[in-house]
């Protein structure tokens, strides 16, 4: 009886051609259930509101550590058994560390989901932490730090960018932590942010997939149901101070080409709904990047072949600070200040002549066919579902997200880039190419995750 109550209470949402069902259970831990009966699998993830954001100065990369250590077993399930399992069962598994969370995730046939349930609680609850697995675990994440960002020119200008875009707030530190903080960490740092994010009212479990939701809220109510709620800590607001003028700064690595990058301080979505800078935003990194005719590549490669190629970038969805951003590769024989140039010019040209109805039709078809061609992955649809939640916004809002990127203006563009893209919001990082190094590339880390 007691069952069937909790089954008769769940509330049901139908969205397009898929139900959604989502159940609080009593230890506040949200389950979200996507039925999609397309093919005979089932995507399980779960998803903590705990990220690099969360960190404090001397831990940074603890999230991702602990991230790592969560696949060194419990009582019940040795280290290495946990993806034995998932593979014995024909799945996949894996996770990632972002600034604003950390998620754990298995494909398998939607026959094994269970199994998947039952191993994900009882790493919530019952990780072991020692000291020498940890200390072998720590020099995997330390070469891969070395090979991701040390040896990748690239990852080293955004790591300096991102410390000079942000003088306060946490995004301002890598996800994978300084070396530093790496050489100097300790099992009881991935202990003390186990015991401090590690809870089910800090944690969201979605599934998508050919799955009976009430068969889905039976095993998450059996598995993650008994383990206790915990007191979270405050989280206090670190906001960013407004910024009043450029900021520079130049890293200097091995690497054959230059490449310029530029970010402007820009809004986050926050209400779906009512918000309107998000979307025109989204929309004019479409009008800038995404296809062969957008204005970068038209422009900088292949009209003046400036560059080699040039990006634009905005994502709103976070649970901090957002960036507008832009970047660049000089070709041969032309200057990092040349294509900085360009690439204002072709901002100025949108805040002094605007975007054509033609232009913006074809970008927002675009901009919307790429997140549609999204939900054909079962994967990326439970994606949508954790990213959102995490970030504080309502999952459900995806179809007035498509209305409202429709609704964009060629004026609403325009409005945006004379805005947010102006020199106040502005930090420029330039990577000034060294002499490559002539050693031997280095092996893989032998690590399995990503972040």
């Amino acid at each position: 009886m007691k069952r069937l109550l909790f089954v008769l209470s769940i509330a049901v949402t139908t969205v397009a051609h898929a139900e959604i069902v989502e159940r609080t259970l009593d230890n506040g831990m949200r389950v979200i259930i996507k039925t999609d009966r397309r093919a005979p699998v089932a995507v399980s993830q779960v998803w903590y509101r705990a990220g690099s954001t969360d960190e404090f100065n001397g831990s940074t990369g603890v999230a991702h550590v602990l991230e790592h250590m969560m696949f060194k077993g419990t009582h019940e399930v040795p280290a290495g058994e946990f993806s034995r399992r998932i593979a014995a069962a024909g799945g996949r598994e894996n996770a990632f560390t972002s600034r604003d969370h950390t998620a754990y995730f298995q494909t398998l046939q939607k026959d094994r989901l269970e199994l998947a349930l039952k191993l994900e609680a009882d790493r919530m609850a019952n990780l072991n932490l020692s000291a020498d697995e940890f200390a072998k675990e720590i020099q995997v994440v330390m070469e891969e730090r070395r090979l991701r960002t040390e040896d990748n020119p690239q990852a080293r200008l955004y790591e300096g960018l991102m410390a000079t875009v942000f003088q306060a707030h946490p995004y301002r530190r890598p996800i994978i932590g300084w070396m530093d903080d790496l050489k100097n960490m300790h099992v009881d740092d991935a202990r003390d942010w186990y015991q401090r994010w590690y809870a089910p009212n800090n944690a969201t479990l979605v599934v998508a997939g050919d799955v009976d939701p009430a068969r889905v809220l039976a095993w998450a109510e059996q598995y993650f149901g008994p383990i206790s709620a915990r007191d979270l800590p405050q989280r206090k607001p670190q906001n960013e101070p407004e910024q009043n003028g450029v900021r520079q700064v130049v890293v200097k690595a091995p690497a054959k080409l230059p490449v310029i990058a530029l970010a402007w301080h820009a809004p986050r979505l926050l209400d779906p709904e009512t918000d309107s800078d998000p979307y025109a935003l989204e929309i004019l990194a479409g009008v800038l990047d995404g296809h062969a005719s957008a204005r970068l590549n038209q422009s900088l490669v292949r009209e003046q072949q400036l560059a080699t190629e040039a990006s634009a970038g905005y994502d709103g969805v976070s649970r901090g600070p957002a960036l507008f951003m832009v970047d660049a590769t000089p070709a041969e024989g032309h200057t990092v200040a040349a294509v900085e140039a360009a690439l204002k010019q072709e901002i100025a040209r949108i805040v002094r002549d605007g975007v054509g109805e033609q232009e913006l039709a074809r970008v927002k078809a675009q901009v919307l066919a790429s997140q549609v061609y999204q939900q054909d992955s079962l994967f990326y649809q439970a994606m949508l579902i954790g990213e959102w939640t995490t970030a504080g916004l309502d999952y459900r809002a995806r179809d007035t997200r498509f209305r409202k990127l429709k609704e964009v203006t060629p004026e609403q563009v325009r409005e945006v880039a004379a805005k947010y893209l102006v020199d106040d919001h502005l930090t420029v990082a330039r990577l000034d190419p060294q002499p490559m190094d002539t050693k031997p590339a280095r092996r893989g880390f032998g690590g399995r995750h990503d972040f």
